[in-house]
């Protein structure tokens, strides 16, 4: 690990998982960084959505068998939790600043610093992917790849300025109620899986509701507040030349957002990926869904499934756990013929205004 300085100072505790949980205080406050993997591996940097951190958002997708063979064997994963969404967080003390995007983006590049990484894969869910994409956008040369779910990256729209508004006075009045639970959770997941069970939640909704609970309402009021105060990133976005693999769930309330982000982009570096009956927490809802799309996005890079886990078991009626070989022709391997609900969208260059 990295020299620390004056400004930025590490506690580290043993966490489950065989990881390790730190606490990292940079010039902007305390973050929360969860480090599991080998040091000397590739770094891939993880931020999750607005009330969650990284066990509620990415928990589903790095527990999956061939996720590990692919993610957790080739990198070293650094979770960045945003302030005071980390697992047993206290209320942060009213008397320390908000902080803007530019603040949450600028931290990110200040654990990196501590850690000693000079270049990056990122991964993020959408305000944590704005908060990645950002990061890229202002340190360029730090970042080799991103993949993002359900990205936003366009000045909210009135409508959401407004709906976010709503959320925010829920927070102040009332904390973690029950109708900002359902709002989030509409943010998160597709109608499908909130109310396709007749007679119960889903095991993943219930989780999530237990994991909301235990969020500081003031916490999420700030986090909130700085995503609805975003500025576009669009003219960053031209310029970034970073290979970039965007997933949108199908009935995400940001889908809109994820096509024109990646339609704005270079073609030759931007590929979107669309998964069916999904909302916007994928790594949640169709975990499986990714692996497939992430495996030829990494061969891109050098970074391949390892044997032990390429001949993973099927549990159930998951199609998507199949092994996939170097060897096998990425054409002919279409989403219908593998069964998994993906469906790739070819964009227009530009979008008009």
């Amino acid at each position: 690990m990295g020299d620390s300085s004056d400004s930025v100072s590490i506690d580290i505790d043993m966490a489950p998982l065989g990881g390790k949980e730190c606490s990292v205080k940079t010039r902007k406050g305390i973050i929360s960084v969860f480090v599991c993997g080998d040091l000397g591996k590739p770094a891939l940097i993880t931020y999750p959505d607005v009330a969650l951190n990284y066990t509620s958002c990415f928990q589903g997708l790095f527990l999956c068998p061939d996720a590990a063979s692919l993610l957790l064997h080739n990198f070293c994963i650094y979770h960045i939790d945003a302030p005071g969404h980390e697992l047993g967080a206290g209320v942060i003390c009213s008397d320390v600043p908000l902080l803007s995007v530019d603040d949450l983006a600028d931290q990110v590049a200040e654990v990196l610093d501590f850690f000693g990484l000079k270049e990056v894969f990122c991964m993020g869910v959408t305000a944590g992917a704005y908060i990645l994409t950002l990061f890229a956008t202002k340190y360029r040369e730090r970042v080799l790849g991103l993949i993002l779910v359900s990205p936003i990256c366009k000045e909210p729209s009135w409508t959401e300025w407004l709906y976010n508004k709503v959320l925010l006075n829920l927070l102040y009045f009332y904390g973690m109620c029950g109708l900002l639970k359902e709002c989030l959770l509409q943010r998160y997941f597709s109608k499908e899986l909130r109310y396709g069970m007749q007679d119960a939640e889903s095991d993943t909704i219930q989780a999530c509701r237990r994991l909301l609970d235990e969020r500081q309402s003031l916490n999420v009021m700030r986090l909130l507040q700085a995503i609805n105060e975003r500025h576009d990133l669009t003219d960053g976005l031209k310029k970034l030349h970073c290979k970039t693999l965007i997933f949108v769930g199908e009935c995400s309330p940001f889908y809109a957002d994820s096509v024109y982000m990646n339609s704005i982009m270079d073609q030759r570096i931007s590929t979107l990926v669309e998964v069916q009956s999904c909302g916007s927490l994928v790594t949640e809802e169709h975990p499986f869904a990714m692996l497939i799309p992430m495996e030829f996005f990494l061969m891109g890079f050098g970074v391949y499934r390892q044997p032990p886990f390429a001949s993973s078991s099927s549990h159930g009626s998951t199609p998507a756990r199949l092994s996939i070989h170097s060897c096998i022709a990425p054409e002919l391997l279409s989403p219908e013929s593998l069964g998994i609900k993906l469906k790739p969208i070819k964009t227009r260059a530009t979008i008009e205004a």
